[in-house]
């Protein structure tokens, strides 16, 4: 059954590759489907991958392959909460080693042009500190960072 509210992404025709990299790289992701065009449209012909279905972390996807009209930017990106610095270092290396491109704070991008928030919760915990000097502190740190590190972000917190 097709859930109610699903994130569409567009492609130019590599669906299919992007979603079996998420569902290879990401826990909770598959692939569910993958759907080829009953017809001839603007970017592909009849019985070419038109559309995958897909889960990033359980939130429902769907890769549409429309061609080159349409990049992906900064105005939309999954944010991914790490538990440790392994994870985080997982994460952002399968993300930027597979053709992607690190950015600052935490971003990244996928060799498709998504974005990706690769943050550790202990980050977010710390900018949500009720002690601004803490939040203040764990944001300076970051600020200098692409990838975050743990455990500057610890240190911060302690002051």
């Amino acid at each position: 059954m097709t859930p109610k509210n699903t994130i569409c992404l567009w492609y130019d025709n590599d669906a299919e590759e992007a979603a079996n990299f998420y569902a290879k790289t990401f826990a909770d992701s598959e692939v569910k489907a993958v759907h080829r065009a009953p017809g001839d449209y603007p970017s592909g012909k009849e019985g070419d991958v038109l559309t995958v279905e897909f889960t990033v972390f359980g939130i429902p996807c769907i890769g549409l392959n429309g061609g080159d009209a349409f990049k992906h930017s900064e105005a939309f990106s999954f944010q991914i909460a790490t538990d440790d610095q392994e994870e985080t270092d997982r994460l952002w290396n399968a993300i930027v080693g597979n053709g992607g491109r690190e950015s600052a704070c935490g971003w990244c991008k996928d060799k498709w042009g998504l974005n990706w928030q690769i943050t550790p919760r202990v980050l977010t915990d710390a900018m949500a500190n009720p002690d601004r000097a803490v939040a203040k502190r764990a944001f300076a740190a970051m600020m200098t960072m692409q990838k975050i590190d743990v455990a500057k972000i610890e240190a911060a917190v302690r002051g």
